[in-house]
């Protein structure tokens, strides 16, 4: 293969002082990289792609997490000769990425038990094929991070524990949120607790990242486990708290308290902002009536929605032109029987002839999984908006929430007849329509608008709901790529710019005069990016919320041994000044990355892509392997934070 090529840039040397770049907010003091700090008579800090805690007794240590391993080659700088156990507070790669260092050291590896088989077997959270109901997965997205190689356990502490080391006793206990099973170790001294906490807390109470603690589809749970374990660390009144990350935090109590305020403002915001589990049926729709048909009502004289019982949220509406033709909004979460025989009766009391064409509002399959239904039996069209198609047309290329395979394994592609470009209109039976970009819960969602008897009508997938007392916002996923700015802060002031007498939306969901509620929508988003900046690490919280800023297209790849095969490593900008971007693409043994570098700068608000050549020689392992890309941000070591996956046949 051709030699790694690496993109130079001759200011490199210069850009921390002449750049007004976007740094980690004290995500590592880069002076103090390379170098020991002594914290107390026994614990020092070593720092590099994670804090290094190391605890010594004369010439004999343990380890609180590795890092990249570079620890290691420094040891005897503070006079340590052996390294008896390394504790790991939790899974992430960061913590880890420089096990194969510490083999030689025949040191034992002590994890949280919770988090054992993210150690112990890595690669089975990774799924070619992935289901909604993955373990460790948000519909079906994985928000672990385990290592690109297995590591050998040697003991896991319960939930509550104690471990003694020579004159040392730690009390084990979890603190999950930012992992699912992270864990602290409390150290009593004559000064009191000090306490390593993982990436329970950053420095300044800020929060190690938005998307390792987005566990759930709207519900907060991470959140809640983060809030919960800060109150428990609280209660030790902690004289010093050692993150994994950035600076040792002097002053806990004050930090924690005004942490957990953040927390749980955070928490309000990211719930879903209407009544879905309470009074959800009772408010979809206020407007429409049954007809003749059984479970279908009508909107008005031309569109139709189904609706039944209160569990009963299907993903289907249709508008009947007087010609019989028709269009479908969404087709999904419907049983085919049941569509069938709605359809059937729909042409002896409506009048409907043909299905011209079903348009799809959004990525997520369940809007569309009876729509190969529509093509065989109807002969319809698929039509969706370009942003959307190959979402749509190659889901297992991409690493999103709710993408169709996760909801029917066999079902992995629809083909899109009709692609609209943003803003574009058409006319059809008598209708005028026009097909925007209307993002929200995801970045890849359009909204069909047009005027139906005499309203202004906005079909908008499942990006706003009714509630009569609230903000009507949807999932807040970070999986379904939703920075506010391409979600719902776009998606809200859209709606308010357009102003539509009536919604039509995902899941059944019809909204009369929308206008006040478009406006508490708006309000919400605006609210619920200032909670994310307040616990940013970074200057602009989209570095610190979205998953996807490093990313390779496909993100599965699959690979004969002997024949190269090609992805694209994506890098995203999201300011408008200088980025400097270097990413290390780290693979499994026998897996060739060409190149192993990209060193790029990036100075306004784009994605690059860089062609990337991969080889599966003959000492690969056979079946799924994690390719991870170690990262440098403008000098600051942030680490294995993407993946991609390939599968070597």
């Amino acid at each position: 293969m051709k030699k790694a090529i690496l993109f130079h840039l001759s200011i490199i040397f210069l850009f921390r002082a002449f750049l007004p770049g976007l740094k980690a907010q004290n995500y590592h003091n880069a002076q103090l990289v390379g170098k020991f700090e002594q914290l107390d008579a026994h614990i020092y800090l070593w720092r590099d792609v994670s804090n290094v805690y190391v605890i010594k007794d004369k010439k004999t240590a343990i380890l609180i997490d590795l890092g990249n391993g570079s620890v290691l080659n420094h040891l005897k700088e503070i006079g340590i000769e052996k390294v008896e156990w390394v504790l790991f507070t939790h899974h992430h790669r960061e913590q880890s990425q420089g096990y194969p260092l510490l083999l030689n050291w025949n040191a034992k590896i002590a994890v949280p038990e919770e988090e054992r088989l993210l150690f112990e077997e890595p690669a089975s959270f990774r799924k070619m094929n992935p289901s909604n109901g993955d373990t460790y997965s948000v519909v079906g997205s994985s928000y672990v991070r385990p290592a690109l190689f297995p590591i050998k356990v040697d003991h896991a502490f319960a939930k509550m524990d104690t471990f003694k080391w020579r004159d040392f006793e730690f009390r084990c206990m979890e603190t999950k949120g930012n992992s699912p099973g992270s864990m602290s170790y409390f150290l009593n001294t004559d000064k009191g607790w000090n306490v390593f906490i993982g990436d329970l807390m950053m420095d300044g109470g800020k929060m190690h990242n938005f998307f390792d603690t987005d566990w759930d589809y709207g519900f907060a749970s991470g959140i809640y486990e983060l809030h919960n374990s800060a109150a428990m660390v609280r209660q030790f009144n902690p004289n010093m708290l050692l993150p994994s990350h950035g600076g040792i935090i002097n002053d806990p109590v004050n930090q924690l308290e005004s942490y957990q305020t953040k927390l749980a403002n955070l928490a309000d915001l990211l719930v879903q902002g209407y009544p879905l589990f309470t009074y959800a049926a009772s408010i979809e729709d206020e407007v429409s009536t049954p007809t003749a048909i059984p479970f279908v009502n009508q909107i008005s004289p031309h569109l139709f929605k189904f609706k039944g019982h209160s569990g009963f949220f299907p993903n289907f509406s249709i508008i009947i032109a007087d010609s019989g033709h028709a269009l479908v909004i969404d087709c999904g979460l419907v049983e085919e029987t049941f569509l069938e025989e709605a359809l059937d009766q729909m042409k002896t009391h409506l009048g409907l002839r043909k299905i011209d064409a079903v348009l799809i509002s959004h990525m997520h399959g369940d809007h569309f999984l009876q729509v190969p239904f529509l093509k065989e039996r109807y002969g319809a069209e698929v039509w969706a908006l370009d942003r959307m198609v190959p979402q749509i047309e190659r889901p297992l290329d991409f690493n999103y929430s709710a993408m169709i395979p996760g909801y029917n394994k066999e079902f992995s592609s629809l083909e899109i007849d009709r692609v609209f470009t943003e803003g574009e209109q058409f006319h059809w039976e008598g209708f005028d329509f026009t097909v925007d970009w209307m993002p929200g819960q995801t970045e890849f969602a359009m909204c069909l608008q047009g005027m139906i008897d005499g309203k202004l009508v906005a079909f908008t997938g499942d990006n706003i709901r009714p509630a009569p007392n609230n903000s009507g916002n949807p999932a807040v996923v970070a999986h379904n790529s939703t920075v506010l700015e391409e979600g719902y802060i776009h998606g809200a002031e859209y709606l308010a710019k357009l102003n539509p007498d009536r919604i039509v939306g995902g899941h059944s969901v019809v909204i009369d005069h929308p206008r006040d509620l478009i406006e508490r929508y708006r309000k919400w988003s605006y609210e619920l990016r200032e909670a994310f900046q307040s616990l940013s690490t970074f200057p602009d919280y989209r570095f610190w919320f979205d998953p996807f800023w490093v990313k390779t297209e496909p993100y599965r790849k699959r690979l004969t041994k002997g024949k190269p095969g090609k992805v694209n490593v994506v890098i995203r900008n999201f300011v408008e000044h200088d980025q400097i971007y270097k990413v290390h693409i780290r693979t499994p043994k026998g897996i060739i990355s060409d190149p192993e570098v990209i060193e790029v700068k990036i100075s306004a608000p784009e994605k690059k892509s860089f062609p990337v050549e991969l080889e599966a020689a003959e000492a690969a392992e056979t079946g799924v392997g994690i390719i991870s890309f170690d990262l440098t941000l403008n000098g600051e070591l942030i680490g294995e934070w993407f993946d991609s996956i390939i599968y070597v046949e």
